[in-house]
């Protein structure tokens, strides 16, 4: 089965000039632990899980008027929409991470994650 088949094509997305305080927020809200950040083209630049927010706020700064693209990972681990769950479900597992922002030419078209991959598993053992 094919990445796009079980990706969630709905997801949050966030600014590089949001707010650490207005990203962790929304991610609160919509309860996720981690968004991809988009520039000014809606490209992908980058990801920012609640970690690295909770990393930052230990040293003393402006919360509420730093930009998330001075906290979040750019060095993106990403899917492509057609390669195969399988692959995806090595590269979460061998990176360690719960989520990975499925791409085309820069553009973030969905994210796969653990859940996703869990989910595809399980129907086909029942």
């Amino acid at each position: 089965m094919k990445v796009k088949e079980i990706m969630n094509k709905e997801f949050l997305y966030v600014k590089e000039e949001d707010t650490v305080k207005k990203v962790l927020d929304l991610m609160t809200d919509k309860k996720v632990n981690g968004t991809p950040v988009m520039n000014n083209n809606m490209e992908i630049s980058g990801i920012v899980v609640k970690a690295d927010i909770f990393r930052f706020l230990m040293e003393p700064g402006h919360y509420d008027s730093y930009p998330i693209s001075a906290v979040m990972t750019t060095n993106l681990i990403t899917a492509e929409e057609e390669e195969e769950v399988e692959e995806a479900a090595l590269r979460l597992r061998k990176n360690n991470i719960i989520a990975l922002p499925v791409i085309n030419d820069k553009k973030a078209l969905g994210l796969i994650s653990l859940e996703n991959i869990v989910d595809y598993f399980l129907k086909g053992i029942n």
